[in-house]
């Protein structure tokens, strides 16, 4: 286990396996084949199945819950999809098609890896890792903690890079509040801290120039933004934040020793590779991650 003198180590570790899991999870989001699984049981455009899929863990949670949960999507956008969604396919399908879906892309990313002993590995310690993970004030992670667990091992993986990646949400949502940024904000100082272009949030979550433009000036008028860049003390807040999701997220892997903890890195570092070299997951996207470096290792 752990001890106290290793949280710097571990707050690290758990930044990059972040890094690491969270496009293991995303094929959910952008390959084909979850796409397909959705639509084959009737969710109508991808905003359907994007939100009936992350929500089914919670059961048919309307837009209300689902907005607060998810925090940086209008609620108007949500409403469009929820809880309509459940009237085309309940829950239980949706978890059904996100699974296969995933798997599916999986496979196709890493060929003849997908059922190797790496694999089987990485998901048995990742998934120690996740089930040992603290519930108390993380919702969408608990909610998906209550699901059975895949006996496939590259299943289980994507569902233990999901329960961590919905951790890591929970504890980032809260760092966030904690620190006065509403959800919509924390797009436009993440755009500005990695110089993303705006056009990717209008298609992501909603964006006009309207809204973009009125939250820009007021986190010019906060001082977080000056000159059209994070001011000093933007730089200070988005570090905190970061910091402190990072600390929260490090909690997940207490159940990991400190050889078990490189083992589970070791591992997933090929298998991300071959993720990102599929090229389904954009390099600019909303999900904080600089992807560039890791889809060009061999």
């Amino acid at each position: 286990m752990t001890t106290p003198d290793s949280m710097p180590d571990r707050t690290h570790a758990a930044r990059e396996l972040w890094r690491l899991l969270e496009p293991i999870h995303a094929v959910v989001y952008f390959a084909p084949e979850p796409l397909e699984e959705f639509r084959s049981i009737g969710y109508r455009g991808y905003w359907m199945g994007y939100f009936a899929g992350r929500a089914a863990p919670l059961g048919q949670a309307g837009a209300d819950v689902v907005h607060a949960l998810f925090y940086n999507f209008t609620h108007e956008r949500v409403s469009r999809a929820l809880p309509a969604a459940w009237d085309f396919a309940p829950p239980d399908k949706a978890l059904h098609a996100r699974l296969e879906g995933s798997v599916r892309a999986l496979r196709r990313a890493l060929g003849a890896a997908a059922d190797g002993a790496e694999v089987a590995r990485a998901a048995q310690l990742a998934m120690r890792a996740a089930r040992s993970a603290p519930l108390e004030g993380r919702v969408l992670f608990a909610a998906n903690r209550s699901l059975p667990v895949p006996e496939e091992p590259l299943a289980r993986l994507w569902q233990a890079a999901t329960l961590l990646r919905e951790h890591r949400g929970d504890g980032h949502v809260a760092a966030l509040a904690a620190a006065g940024i509403g959800g919509r904000e924390s797009h436009v100082l993440q755009a500005t801290a990695r110089g993303i272009p705006p056009e990717v949030y209008t298609v992501a979550r909603d964006f006009d120039e309207t809204e973009w433009t009125s939250i820009r000036d007021t986190l010019t008028g906060r001082g977080l933004i000056e000159d059209g860049r994070l001011s000093r003390h933007g730089h200070q807040l988005t570090a905190e934040v970061e910091a402190r999701t990072d600390r929260l997220a490090a909690t997940a892997y207490d159940a990991l020793d400190a050889a078990e903890t490189d083992e589970l890195l070791r591992l997933l570092r090929p298998l991300t590779h071959a993720v990102l070299r599929e090229g389904d997951i954009p390099l600019d996207n909303p999900m904080g991650l600089d992807l560039r470096a890791d889809r060009d290792q061999p």
